[in-house]
């Protein structure tokens, strides 16, 4: 049975806590793993969480600011001790490619995983497989950085009472499944679509129309909020946002389930970016995010 779910590895923003890690969160989507923003300490938070390095199949970057990249070198070292027997790719903004190549090689390892480097410069697809679109969005920050979303190709929902009503049983109903049409009845007939999955993950960043984009229509969207509303001057000077912002941006989009992550150390009561994002007019399913929090994509509706 196929898994999708998040796995949270660190929630702080800027510097770790005595409850919060630095950045770090995987998903799960049919026996692949995509693991985004490794902060420092993201190794130990993976053996925490029961993570292996087997479950790597990429490495998505969005920016390099330390909390969001200094635990490449060991994650990629850990690769490569590990022996993992299939490709990793990782993806980073290409302009901070001198920084990619510094944490791959930073320190002396025996090679022995095929890492594919497919830095991103620009919006649009990154990879297509059966499972899933991988695509960037360019967002508004001190530092060039990328948001990415995870797209499921849209599939078709039988409808049982349209079967029954052509008198299509049986063996009759893969036949119509797999070849399209059985007599004058095609699979349009008895079916509706039934539409892909939508993840998408949004770290430092100003209200931009790429957040927007990123958002749209997910079943589940992980943002950062790293200021409250109140701090919001200073959340657009450093390129950030706020908890009411993230939320809005959610509400707009459609977004089902809604993960707020990335949270200052100059707050201490996580129950406010709730408040927060409640006033602001999210009634979704909500989820202020903490270290090794397992987090299931929603089920179709």
């Amino acid at each position: 049975m196929s898994v999708r779910e998040l796995v949270v590895l660190g929630t702080a923003s800027q510097v770790p806590t005595r409850h919060r890690n630095h950045n770090g969160y995987l998903l799960r989507w049919d026996g692949e793993g995509l693991l985004f923003d490794p902060g420092e300490g993201t190794q130990r938070q993976m053996l925490r969480a029961g993570v292996a390095a087997h479950d790597l199949h990429r490495i998505c970057v969005t920016h390099f600011h330390g909390d969001h990249s200094l635990g490449l070198a060991g994650v990629i070292q850990r690769v490569n001790l590990d022996r993992v027997p299939h490709e990793v790719t990782a993806h980073y903004p290409r302009s901070g490619q001198r920084f990619f190549d510094r944490l791959r090689y930073a320190t002396a390892y025996r090679e022995t995983v095929a890492l594919t480097e497919a830095p991103v410069d620009t919006d649009g697809v990154l990879a297509a497989t059966a499972s899933y679109t991988l695509e960037a969005r360019r967002l508004s920050h001190p530092v060039e950085s990328f948001g990415y979303r995870l797209v499921e190709p849209d599939g078709r929902r039988i409808l049982p009472e349209r079967l029954a009503a052509h008198g299509i049983k049986g063996p009759d109903v893969g036949r119509i499944q797999r070849e399209g049409a059985l007599g004058a009845v095609r699979l349009d007939d008895v079916s509706e679509v039934r539409r892909g999955q939508r993840f998408a993950f949004v770290m430092d960043t100003r209200l931009c129309e790429g957040v927007d984009a990123l958002a749209e229509g997910c079943d589940l969207l992980v943002i950062e909020s790293t200021f409250l509303d109140e701090d919001h001057r200073l959340a657009s000077d450093h390129g950030h946002l706020t908890a009411g912002q993230a939320a809005r941006v959610a509400r707009d989009a459609g977004v089902r389930h809604l993960v707020l992550t990335h949270f200052s150390q100059r707050y201490s009561d996580p129950d406010e970016f709730e408040r927060q994002a409640r006033a602001a007019g999210f009634d979704g399913e909500l989820t202020v995010a903490h270290d090794l929090l397992r987090v299931p994509v929603p089920k179709r509706s």
